[in-house]
């Protein structure tokens, strides 16, 4: 069984960055896409980043975009999350999530968090002066 813990969150000023490492047991990270979600107090969840199970394909969407990169290391099986010039309206939990049949969201850029059984506990980030 999947599982995965996130870590890398923190307090951070607007313009700065930081790293959300993701971690897996369990199985290897190569038989799952990647999902990247995040939720702000009041508002809905929303997926900011995805990679393909062959961690040939990453996506992001919009509101990150030429932000935030997804990349992986499977000697860690481990997921990042690389957040740079960070804004306030990033602020939230942010959570990895996995599925084996994933591929076909993370193409289409539809980040169906229902489609996604395996998830990390989140981890908070929060951009601030």
């Amino acid at each position: 069984q999947l599982q995965l813990v996130e870590s890398g969150g923190g307090l951070v000023p607007p313009g700065g960055s930081l790293r959300l490492s993701c971690v897996a047991s369990g199985s290897t990270l190569d038989r799952y896409t990647v999902v990247w979600f995040r939720q702000a107090p009041g508002k809905e969840r929303e997926g900011v980043n995805c990679i393909v199970k062959r961690g040939d394909f990453t996506n992001s969407a919009d509101p990150v975009k030429d932000r935030f990169i997804t990349y992986r290391d499977m000697a860690k099986n481990t997921v990042y999350l690389q957040m740079n010039n960070l804004k306030p309206e990033d602020t939230a939990v942010y959570q990895c999530a996995a599925a084996q049949s994933g591929d076909t969201w993370c193409y289409a850029g539809d980040y169906r968090a229902n489609e996604f059984d395996h998830w990390g506990q989140g981890t908070q980030v929060t951009v601030s002066s």
